[in-house]
């Protein structure tokens, strides 16, 4: 064999061997894109399209349209499938990321809150490519949404870091990357001020959310504080509100709470979660509780 056929010869075998691999690396990223979306993430949480009791309808977990009021906004969630024309189709992969961590669109409008931006400006590079590996997937729905409006100055967020997130083993420092920068706890369970959250009193709930004219739920306490919050709570107790949505009286909480997607997380995140959520400093700040009926829900 002469050498040019040889190094050929070596290419195509190179180039076989690297295929393999590279598909391996792809369904990789979409696994872990699909846990963090259908898990702590919870995207649908807000990008599906509810029911008016306040389920998601079948087949439109992506495709937009859930109404929230407040008095700094009155938004629409996007539509993100990969609809070309009504959703997030035409879109790059960076475009995607910058919407994600930075709240800015292609068009350069920005697109927050109550998109958690803050807190996935936190988020690794591995995981933001890894969402939106597998947000590319999920099929494409034709759904136009209305346009939001938003009644407070807007800024984006700096560049994100993407610095990587810290090792499972460590459980507070992994916790708290789950909670602060891809689960976003303390968007909502923090008392909301014109300016933002008030991160003084970070955990401490009281933000009223209106999800419906007729439907208010105000966030509850999730500090480490004995009577006002979950200092009395119990592990199993913690996990049990976080996966089942139910309290340890018996109330069920009331939506955003995701608790149908935090069902799906690994009982080591789980766990990562809990240990992180005992470290919040306890914070005095009685909330009456939003309970929701169960039944109601699905």
């Amino acid at each position: 064999m002469s050498k040019r056929l040889y190094r050929l010869a070596s290419m195509v075998t190179s180039v076989a061997v690297l295929l393999p691999l590279a598909g391996q690396a792809d369904d990789a990223l979409i696994k872990r894109g699909a846990y963090l979306v259908n898990g702590p993430a919870a995207c649908s949480n807000c990008h599906g399209t509810r029911n008016p009791d306040m389920s998601i309808q079948a087949g439109m977990e992506y495709a937009g349209g859930f109404h929230i009021v407040d008095p700094a906004f009155d938004v629409y969630t996007a539509n993100i499938t990969p609809d070309k024309d009504t959703g997030i189709g035409n879109w790059t992969d960076d475009q995607i990321i910058k919407a994600i961590r930075e709240g800015v669109d292609p068009k350069g409008d920005i697109i927050f809150p109550p998109m958690p931006v803050p807190t996935y400006n936190n988020m690794s590079d591995d995981d933001v490519k890894a969402i939106v590996a597998y947000i590319r997937t999920v099929p494409a729905v034709k759904h136009e949404v209305p346009e939001s409006k938003w009644n407070i100055p807007q800024q984006p967020m700096p560049p994100a870091n993407g610095a990587p997130a810290p090792d499972p083993s460590d459980k507070v420092a992994y916790g708290a990357y789950l909670v602060t920068s891809v689960a976003h706890c303390f968007e909502c369970h923090t008392p909301m001020t014109p300016k933002g959250p008030d991160m003084t009193k970070m955990g401490a709930g009281g933000f009223d959310i209106q999800l419906a004219p007729d439907m208010v739920v105000r966030t509850p306490n999730i500090t480490s504080d004995p009577e006002t919050g979950i200092g009395k709570w119990t592990d199993a107790d913690i996990r049990k509100a976080l996966t089942e949505g139910v309290t340890p009286t018996g109330g069920h909480l009331s939506p955003p709470m995701p608790f149908p997607f935090f069902k799906n997380m690994t009982s080591a995140d789980l766990d990562a979660v809990v240990t992180f959520l005992r470290t919040i400093p306890p914070i005095r700040n009685a909330v009456a509780r939003t309970d929701f009926q169960k039944a109601t829900f699905k």
